[in-house]
C-alpha cells in the first residue's frame, strides 16, 4: 500500500488525527504523533546524515518498533541464546550489508549507496533481521539454505534501499526471499543429495 499509494498511506492521514471520528469528533485538541523523515529519507532527499548515537539510542524518526534498536540488538541476541531462532540469518544478513555497502564506500564512492552502520542503524533492518527474517515457517530449514538467504537478504536491500524510488528495502527483500524459500531449500538439498 506504501508504494501503491504513497500520499494516501503518508500525508494524508493526518486528516484522522485533527477531524472526524479518527480524531474522536475533536475529543481531544493534540495531535498524539508527529510525522517526519525517517533518516534513510533524509540521508537520501537532503544528503543529512543522523548520528549513529541518536540511532542507536532510537532518538530519530521511525517507526514504534524500529526506533530503538539497542532494545532490538538485545532481544535478538537473547533469541538467538535461547535457540528459538538460528543465528545463520541475521549473522549472513548484517554481515552482506556490512560487506555490501562497505566496499562501495571504500572502494566505489557510490554516494547512492549509506555507509556500512548507517545502513546497519537506521530503518527496520534489526528488527528484519532478528524478528522477520528468521521466522522458522517462511525461512529455509536447511542450513545452507539459511545462509543463502541470509546473503541475497542483505544484498536486495542494498540495492532496494540505493537505487528505488522506495528508501525501505528490508520488508520487500524479506517478501521476495519468502517466496524463494521452498526453491533454495530444494536446490540445497539436489546439490547434497545428488544421484549417482
Amino acid at each position: 500500500m506504501s508504494v501503491a499509494f504513497p500520499k494516501m498511506m503518508s500525508s494524508d492521514w493526518q486528516m484522522p488525527f485533527t477531524s472526524g471520528l479518527g480524531g474522536f469528533l475533536h475529543y481531544q485538541n493534540n495531535i498524539d504523533a508527529l510525522a517526519s523523515a525517517t533518516p534513510l529519507t533524509l540521508l537520501k532527499s537532503q544528503g543529512i546524515a543522523t548520528p549513529y548515537i541518536n540511532m542507536f539510542f532510537g532518538q530519530s524518526a521511525g517507526c514504534i518498533g524500529e526506533t530503538f534498536r539497542i532494545g532490538l540488538i538485545i532481544g535478538g541476541v537473547f533469541l538467538i541464546f535461547t535457540r528459538i531462532i538460528d543465528w545463520r540469518i541475521p549473522l549472513a544478513y548484517l554481515s552482506t550489508i556490512l560487506v555490501f555497502s562497505g566496499l562501495n564506500n571504500y572502494i566505489f564512492h557510490n554516494n547512492n549507496i549509506a555507509p556500512p552502520m548507517f545502513q546497519l542503524l537506521s530503518g527496520g533492518l534489526l528488527l528484519g533481521a532478528f524478528f522477520m527474517a528468521t521466522d522458522p515457517v517462511t525461512s529455509p530449514f536447511t542450513k545452507a539454505g539459511r545462509w543463502i538467504q541470509g546473503v541475497l537478504l542483505g544484498f536486495l536491500t542494498v540495492l532496494i534501499r540505493s537505487f528505488s524510488g522506495y528508501v525501505e528495502g528490508v520488508m520487500f527483500s524479506i517478501l521476495l526471499l519468502n517466496v524463494f524459500s521452498p526453491l533454495i531449500d530444494t536446490l540445497v538439498l539436489n546439490i547434497r543429495y545428488r544421484k549417482k
